[in-house]
């Protein structure tokens, strides 16, 4: 029996070194692997998660692949008629360099689309944001709530504007990267300045975002939502990070997460629970 279960260990552990490699779609993940991963998060944690879930004063939820289906940056990158030399420029900047920076990335792809100001705009009035089933109901619900509702993001600004208006988030309570434009409206690099531009480190990224938020705001409890691996290091200083893998599922992500969902409904019915009730 015990050398079964150490052939069942090993095939698991397998199986994730090659999805953490190869992210796929979350209904491509076998059920039983999906299982027996998730089993490795002690129930106790994953309560203490949810506890602080449902006291949040603010919720930060990353957009791409998260509150959005699909990746703007890729998704601007296919309209300019770049999206495969861009997805090779990522590759090759990422492929065996432990060093690697989203900075770098960013820079990298934003130096072989180029998107001079006027591609922006149009991109942008054609372009309808994909929404990830069940997040209006979802921000809707922590709004009534009194909850603080933010779009954390390492993507751009201008694209997240449409997706912050169908939510009824505010403008200010969006961090992303804004690209720049010279006098002409050509290309002229992007705002380094921005906490999102970078990650990698509790100064800068979305923990950096946080904790600004936490000393502006005077925020106790604060939750991290999101898919990637910038979403997974922004706790702390967040209260709790909540893993989500309703669009994509990484790996290595889902490992980090004391609780993950691929369903917002889930987080949404969860808000329900009374725990008054677990005290008696």
């Amino acid at each position: 029996m015990e050398r079964t279960g150490s052939v069942i260990q090993w095939f698991i552990y397998i199986y994730i070194m090659i999805r953490v490699a190869f992210p796929t779609s979350a209904a491509a993940i076998p059920r039983s692997i999906s299982t027996a991963v998730s089993e490795n998060i002690p129930k106790n944690q994953e309560e203490d998660v949810r506890k602080v879930w449902r006291n949040a004063d603010a919720v930060c939820f990353d957009v791409d692949s998260t509150v959005c289906q699909d990746e703007g940056i890729d998704e601007l990158a296919a309209y300019l008629g770049v999206g495969e030399a861009v997805a090779n420029v990522t590759r090759t900047a990422m492929n065996g360099n432990a060093r690697f920076r989203y900075r770098d990335a960013l820079a990298a792809r934003l130096q072989v689309m180029k998107p001079n100001n006027e591609q922006l705009e149009q991109f942008v009035n054609i372009t309808k944001p994909k929404l990830t089933i069940g997040i209006r109901e979802l921000v809707s619900r922590l709004h009534a709530r009194g909850t603080h509702v933010y779009l954390v993001s390492g993507g751009f600004r201008r694209l997240i504007l449409p997706v912050a208006e169908l939510l009824g988030i505010e403008k200010s309570r969006i961090y992303a990267n804004e690209i720049l434009f010279d006098k002409q409206g050509n290309y002229h690099g992007f705002d380094t300045s921005e906490l999102t531009s970078d990650s990698g480190s509790k100064d800068v990224g979305k923990p950096a975002v946080i904790a600004l938020l936490k000393k502006k705001f005077h925020y106790k409890t604060v939750v991290m939502v999101g898919d990637g691996a910038t979403d997974a290091e922004a706790a702390p200083p967040a209260d709790a990070f909540i893993g989500f893998g309703g669009n994509v599922i990484r790996e290595g992500v889902k490992a980090r997460a004391k609780w993950y969902v691929t369903d917002f409904d889930v987080l949404r019915k969860d808000l329900e629970h009374d725990d008054s009730s677990d005290d008696e």
